[in-house]
């Protein structure tokens, strides 16, 4: 008997849903496709595309009129003990964990204890920003940390193995050993345009430190997690609050396991969430309710209002980004990216409506991929992202004369290289991918949205190429 119930737990942990939304979680399970789809080709499952892209685990919550209506686990959150995801299951958030220390950081503002816009080392006693010429005489304030409009180096962390000495937060902004990264300092004058910077939001995490005399976790667990109801959720680093067996472990898009199973994050602002997507859609829906004066577990309504205001531009909120598509459609928005682990989140501006998926791997492509199907099976406007495509066939002869390196800044080198009939991009650091012809000139990955056209100069030869993605071009010279 004792089995009996023991099995029937963790079933219901595996899944959370009404026997009504059986049939729609089976259609989100079937209908995965990509940014870009070939023209004619089928929908995945969720099944065939983990295997594909080597991803042991997958978790995901869906919302529905300001409800969670399921959550469920897919996989493994340890793949060599055959440990499976559940709703339970907690993930590493990465840059999700900016999103809830912006909600901390605006309950200080809310309280009276902090003001957005003042010099922040009118907040900072253990240690100060060291301004110099490249801030052009100007302060930064926290609205800029939580926008990422500070002007401030260091975009993101790499973390730390577990059992290696950890930096203290000082020890991380003055880019001192055992600090595994570089000084936060400014790249030129703060409030002119956003520059993503993880540097700038560990910052912040300092200041709720010394304005509050707490360890940055203990705050935000009394002060955010708790009263969301993320009540597993924890910023300690490493989480030696947590069991471990609730601990998904990472792992590299090869499929192999990170070291320790996942780094250690000091940086708990920027990159320490542990938490599930039942747990953050907890936090979403507040959010929402919050939004339209309906709740204030933390932030009243206009509290909320100002953190889901684009402080700069026209996306990046106080610790989110908001989308808004041609019809007026919003979003709150963020993504995830650590060592092991990715993740994205949606919650819309009306009706209630969001969608998070988390995965224990390196390989974030079928994020949106799941994303795509919740959208396209309940109707959600404005998260569906696809575009289909033709391809056209380039002779041998004319691919050959595309492979070489190009240029798209010093350091940043993209080569193209060919294998079969097929034409591979690689950029400096990053995984190579397949480019598929749309022209006999421009390509596009499957991947993700983007596109390359190769440039040739007056006598025919190919001399350059041009990226476009993200509303931008960027020109790339050959120089091998």
């Amino acid at each position: 008997m004792k089995l009996f119930i023991l099995s029937l737990l963790l079933l219901m942990q595996l899944t959370i849903y009404a026997q009504t939304d059986k049939e729609k979680i089976h259609q989100v399970e079937k209908n995965l496709v990509g940014s870009i789809q070939l023209k004619g080709e089928t929908p995945w499952t969720i099944t065939e595309r983990m295997t594909h892209y080597k991803i042991p685990g997958l978790s995901i919550a869906v919302i529905q009129n300001y409800k969670l209506v399921w959550a469920k686990g897919y996989g493994w959150a340890n793949d060599s003990l055959k440990v499976p995801v559940t709703t339970q299951t907690l993930f590493q958030a990465a840059s999700i964990s900016k999103s809830l220390n912006g909600v901390g950081v605006l309950k200080l503002v809310q309280d009276k204890k902090l003001d957005l816009y003042t010099d922040i080392n009118t907040y900072l006693t253990s240690w100060h920003f060291p301004y110099d010429s490249l801030a052009k005489g100007k302060k930064i304030n926290v609205a800029n940390l939580l926008s990422h409009t500070a002007g401030l180096t260091v975009h993101g962390f790499d973390g730390y193995r577990q059992g290696v000495p950890l930096p203290t937060v000082v020890q991380i902004l003055d880019g001192v050993k055992p600090a595994n990264s570089d000084p936060v300092r400014s790249m030129y004058e703060p409030g002119i345009k956003s520059e993503y910077s993880g540097g700038g939001t560990t910052i912040s995490q300092l200041i709720v430190m010394d304005i509050t005399h707490q360890a940055y976790a203990d705050y935000m667990k009394k002060e955010v997690l708790q009263p969301l109801g993320m009540t597993t959720s924890t910023f300690s680093q490493p989480p030696v609050d947590i069991k471990p067996a609730l601990l998904a472990t990472g792992y590299r898009g090869d499929g192999k396991a990170i070291p320790g199973n996942y780094h250690v994050y000091p940086e708990e602002a920027p990159a320490g969430l542990w938490t599930n997507p039942t747990e953050l859609a907890r936090y979403i829906i507040e959010t929402q309710l919050s939004y339209e004066g309906k709740s204030a577990k933390v932030l009243n309504q206009a509290t909320t209002t100002l953190r889901l205001t684009p402080y700069l531009d026209k996306s990046a909120a106080l610790g989110v980004f908001i989308n808004l598509d041609s019809t007026g459609t919003g979003y709150f928005q963020h993504g995830g990216a650590n060592e092991g682990f990715r993740s994205q989140y949606y919650g819309s501006l009306k009706d209630g409506n969001g969608v998070v998926v988390m995965v224990n791997s390196d390989n974030g492509n079928i994020l949106q991929e799941v994303i795509n199907s919740v959208a396209k099976v309940y109707g959600f406007k404005g998260l569906y992202f696809s575009t289909i495509k033709e391809t056209v066939t380039v002779p041998d002869s004319v691919l050959e004369t595309y492979i070489g390196q190009y240029a798209l800044s010093p350091n940043f080198i993209l080569t193209i290289r060919k294998e079969g009939k097929s034409l591979y991009a690689q950029a400096t650091g990053q995984p190579s991918f397949e480019l598929l012809s749309e022209t006999q000139v421009k390509f596009f990955p499957k991947e993700f949205r983007a596109d390359l056209e190769f440039i040739k100069d007056n006598t025919g030869k190919v001399n350059a190429l041009i990226l476009y993605q993200n509303g931008q071009q960027h020109e790339a010279r050959k120089i091998k």
